[in-house]
């Protein structure tokens, strides 16, 4: 979920390949990734601007963050298993991570690599009741509020993988403090109820980390998992824990899919040939295969993965 845009991309990726030069350490080659078993890929939805985020609604429908190539502009969209396409929420500036819980969709604005660089505190949580639409402000004054998670005190977690100041815990009554600073340039966040520890991949630091934070200690050292590759080049986006507690994790410019065994801290591709995949999540609700991954991208795609077979 951060925020190269199609018009700029060229220039970024130009500057991530010569930040690459000073950074790899000459006679240390990145290790290559491996690849599990491939899941089959099938396009099931195009023309969208730029898909920072998606998150189902129980309802049949899949909630899309999308933005413009500028990121001055965007909404929140619905996918409908049918293909059937509407707005849920108009005019959001920068719409970042999507969380649905029960009844209600969270979402972020203020998601623009501007905001982070120039401390621009005009970020938000809102909520989105998924019965009436009304939509409601949960919190204010954040900084490029881009990953969203959620603690099982009801606290959110934004993350922020641009400048200082990588993570913020927002209380209910929306105060803010940081979160687990020795984290720099967090983006995918999932909150793992299996084990009560969130789940936390890093963009743009060199080397493509996923961290287990001990929620209820966050200073605590965590154990890491390191996927393959020069952490830019990767540019490790949103994640998922699916229900048997795997991480999923978009490398949104490998443009792979990755596979993190949270207990062994072993990785694997399950897919390649995503270009700027962004977000991923299991499918849930009517007409949505819940074995399913579905993925956004960049390029204003939605993609089903689906797993081999026994």
């Amino acid at each position: 979920m951060h925020s190269f845009r199609p018009t700029s991309l060229a220039t970024g990726v130009s500057a991530v390949i010569a930040a690459a030069t000073v950074l790899i350490v000459p006679g240390r080659a990145a290790a290559a990734p491996e690849s599990c078993a491939q899941w089959t890929t099938r396009t099931i939805a195009t023309g969208y601007g730029v898909l920072e985020n998606l998150a189902f609604d129980g309802r049949g429908n899949v909630l899309l963050s999308e933005q413009s190539a500028t990121g001055a502009s965007g909404s929140v969209r619905r996918l409908a298993a049918d293909g059937t396409r509407s707005v849920a929420v108009g005019d959001v500036d920068g719409p970042g991570g999507v969380l649905v819980v029960g009844d209600t969709a969270y979402f972020t604005t203020g998601n623009s690599v501007s905001a982070a660089l120039m401390g621009r505190a005009d970020g938000t949580i809102r909520a989105l009741d998924l019965a009436t639409g009304a939509v409601t402000t949960v919190a204010t004054d954040l900084t490029m509020p881009n990953g969203l998670a959620q603690l099982p005190n009801g606290d959110f977690i934004v993350s922020k993988d641009v400048g200082t100041g990588s993570m913020t815990r927002v209380s209910a009554s929306g105060a803010t403090a940081p979160y687990a600073p020795s984290l720099t340039s967090t983006n995918g966040l999932a909150f793992d109820r299996a084990r009560d520890r969130l789940v936390v991949s890093t963009t743009f630091d060199p080397a493509t980390v996923v961290t287990f934070v001990d929620y209820a200690d966050p200073a605590r050292p965590a154990p890491q998992t390191v996927i393959p590759g020069f952490g830019p080049l990767n540019s490790a986006d949103d994640l998922t824990v699916g229900p048997d507690g795997t991480a999923y994790v978009a490398l949104n410019l490998a443009g792979r899919i990755e596979r993190v065994d949270l207990d062994t801290r072993q990785s694997c591709a399950i897919a390649h040939g995503l270009p700027l995949s962004s977000s991923v999540r299991f499918g849930a609700g009517p007409g949505w295969n819940p074995d399913a991954l579905y993925v956004t991208s960049f390029l204003g795609t939605v993609t089903e993965l689906t797993p081999p077979g026994p």
